[in-house]
């Protein structure tokens, strides 16, 4: 999510190149073509002309470059780092600052206009300062604009709608409904729960973002505990703030439609976050999030797991544990994170956060600093154009309370989370991504957590380990289609798994997402677990499910 709010910079002295790589604009001669690559002279224009017409010029100002010191430019300059019109270079650098000819600048300004036609026929956000400034642009480039095609009044009839017809001028409400039918195969029931997500999306500045979310879903831990008796087998649709898991339950098979209030459909505010960057300089900056109510690390995080990772939603894996390393699973709540991007090595991200589970409580032990909390530190690099390699570290403390634990309840065994148990912990993973093709990409991760008990007195503490990997095979059949393949070892206790009569768990996923269209998709899959709370002589889980997720 913090990635997809980033605004790219670019040098408008490369406009026209970039325009026409980047947008393929869509110049219907070959006339038009010269026009855009700057090798017309006043004849071809004049030739041009006669097939395409262009008012007559009117002023000395239509027959000169745009200098760097026009209000123009500058105008473009601001509208093309706001909303992304051109593909800048990958360094993100400015390279020389040249004057233009109007063709140049012309090509630059109408990918702007399909761009910002593009965010308002989506109900995206555009201030009114820039749709004026682009009409003033548009009025003074009308000639150079029509002789590129540029549909000008379809432009102006967009923002006329969207402005007559608007939820907002600064927020935007997105959607997502998930029904999911789900049974145990050794059992003869089957449910279908749902969960329904409601965002709106909020921005003030155009490069922030405040997103308040509300949710509903069926009784999220009823739903699971049928299929076991442990919550070893929620889905993604049943996670939210709820009331957590009882002392007897674990969370190895817990799906993402789990994920939710799981209140009978009752709808609750179950997440509450700020987005905005902080410019250090013209070409630097910090991406700031404030969790203000059920942050966890990933939103700020990079969790480097394409195609398995939709942030809870419904059109990644379905269980939660093949989604990102459970390490971002380690604190939950009200804090703090921060996200700066070095030239060093291929784009290195730095990321630090801060989370307090009870950071809205006013009361002894609990708070921002006096309760339970999760800081965490990664570095993540793209090694090669195709390998991403990322290394966090997070110290936790943890008060014990049933339901709260390591993990909060959402992956791993009962051992693993050890409910009831007051305890630090040092927790250290890796991830990694490989594309090893456009059609296909691999990803994996490992976590180990060093677990010190804190109010018992035992000759032991705890270790508890995790680590999985997957294949996914994007639009496989057709465009937006998903294969994914994932197997991996969910959270387990190294000390109870070396008892006898206890084991490790091991976790086999495979599902395979339909795109029906832009707004629906049907996601059939199987999950297998062995010995899913530790049990040696426990009985395996299989798991099916029919996941149709509706997005809008």
């Amino acid at each position: 999510m913090f990635n997809s709010i980033k605004r790219n910079s670019v040098t408008t002295s490369t406009l026209v190149a970039l325009a026409i790589a980047g947008n393929a604009l869509a110049i219907e001669t070959a006339q038009a073509n010269e026009v855009a690559n700057n090798n017309l002279t006043l004849e071809q224009i004049q030739e041009y002309n006669k097939t395409q017409p262009m008012g007559q010029v009117t002023s000395v100002s239509q027959l000169r470059d745009v200098s760097p010191t026009d209000w123009s430019y500058e105008a473009l300059r601001s509208l093309v780092e706001r909303y992304g019109c051109i593909v800048g270079y990958p360094d993100k650098t400015f390279r020389g600052n040249r004057a233009l000819s109007r063709n140049e600048f012309a090509a630059g300004l109408n990918a702007c206009m399909q761009q910002m036609e593009r965010l308002i026929a989506a109900s995206e956000a555009v201030l009114k300062e820039d749709i004026a400034k682009l009409q003033r642009l548009m009025r003074e480039f009308e000639a150079e604009l029509a002789a590129l095609g540029a549909r000008v009044d379809n432009l102006e009839g967009r923002v006329a709608f969207l402005e007559d017809h608007q939820f907002s001028t600064t927020t935007k409400l997105k959607g997502e409904v998930i029904m999911a039918l789900t049974t145990k195969f050794n059992n003869n029931q089957a449910i279908l729960p749902n969960r329904v997500r409601l965002a709106l999306n909020t921005s003030f500045t155009g490069e922030d973002t405040l997103i308040t979310r509300i949710a509903s879903s069926s009784d999220s831990r009823s739903d699971s505990e049928f299929v076991n008796e442990s919550s070893t087998l929620l889905q993604n649709d049943n996670l939210g703030p709820g009331d957590g898991n009882n002392a007897n339950e674990s969370s190895t098979l817990l799906q993402n439609y789990n994920l939710g209030p799981g209140d009978g459909n009752n709808a609750v505010v179950d997440w509450i976050a700020y987005y905005t960057p902080l410019k250090l300089g013209e070409d630097s900056k910090i991406d700031v999030y404030v969790a203000g109510y059920n942050g966890i690390h990933s939103d700020y995080a990079p969790t480097l797991n394409p195609y398995f990772e939709d942030y809870d939603g419904g059109n990644g894996a379905l269980s939660v544990f093949a989604t990102e390393n459970p390490i971002y699973r380690i604190g939950v709540g009200q804090g703090l994170g921060l996200s700066y991007e070095a030239n060093l090595f291929k784009g290195t991200t730095f990321t630090l956060g801060y989370l307090a589970a009870d950071g809205a409580n006013p009361e002894d032990g609990s708070g921002l600093f006096n309760g339970d909390y999760a800081a965490l530190a990664q570095i993540s690099a793209n090694i090669t154009d195709s390998i991403s390699l990322g290394f966090t570290y997070v110290n936790s403390y943890n008060n014990g309370d049933i339901g709260n634990g390591l993990f909060g309840g959402i992956v791993g065994t009962e051992f693993a989370n050890s409910p009831g148990f007051s305890k630090q912990t040092n927790s250290f993973g890796a991830q990694a991504a490989w594309r090893i093709s456009e059609k296909i990409s691999f990803s994996g991760f490992f976590s180990y957590s060093d677990v010190d008990f804190t109010d018992i007195d035992i000759d032991h503490d705890d270790e508890v380990w995790s680590y999985g990997g997957g294949f996914a095979f994007p639009d496989l059949g057709k465009e937006g289609n998903l294969l994914g393949i994932f197997a991996g070892v969910p959270p387990y206790s190294g000390c109870v798994s070396a008892i006898n009569g206890f084991t490790t768990p091991v976790h086999v996923e495979a599902f395979y997402k339909y795109q029906i269209n832009d707004n629906i998709s049907i996601t059939p899959g199987i999950i297998w677990v062995s010995s899913p709370a530790q049990i040696d002589e426990e009985d395996d889980a299989i798991i099916g499910t029919i996941r149709t997720t509706f997005t809008f």
